[in-house]
């Protein structure tokens, strides 16, 4: 039971992203259904409703395997950064409820803000200030840097980019 447990910890967030990604595609294939069943109808609205309706599991399933394929970019690029040492280190303060303390995350953002300035076109800068921007708790930043280090990872032409 105990090595069940610790399998489970350690693969938590493949799980849900497994557990959600299944409920997705549950819910755009009874969307397409239904969109299916609306076209077919007699009457124009509901066709028409039915065709606005196949909109939904298009963009869906899009955005679903947009973000997929982001999540296992990003988790290859953190095993490259792992084995290399290069992963910035989670030691900043946190709260009593777990948060990090903003003034430190701001104190760190810095270091890795120089960096990024210092290399433009090194994909590791770019993924160390994306990480410093979700400690800084600005999510938005954070994933623009971390599409532009998987953008400068994928351009690379050794092995260890290669789409």
């Amino acid at each position: 039971m105990g090595s069940l447990w610790n399998t489970f910890k350690k693969n938590r967030t493949k799980i849900w992203v497994g557990a959600v990604t299944l409920l997705l595609v549950l819910y755009l294939v009874v969307t397409f259904q239904r969109s299916i069943l609306l076209l077919s109808d007699q009457n124009l609205v509901a066709k028409g409703i039915g065709a606005a309706y196949l909109v939904l599991p298009i963009i869906g399933a899009w955005a679903l395997i947009r973000e997929l394929v982001f999540g296992a970019r990003t988790e290859k690029m953190a095993k490259v950064l792992e084995a290399e040492g290069g992963l910035p280190v989670d030691n900043l303060p946190r709260t009593p409820g777990g948060r990090i303390v903003r003034a430190a995350a701001d104190a760190e953002f810095e270091k890795y803000r120089v960096e990024a300035e210092a290399a433009p076109e090194d994909w590791r800068s770019w993924f160390r200030l994306s990480c410093a921007y979700d400690a800084a708790g600005d999510r938005k930043r954070a994933r623009e840097s971390m599409r532009d280090a998987v953008r400068l990872f994928r351009a690379q032409p050794t092995a260890e980019g290669a789409k």
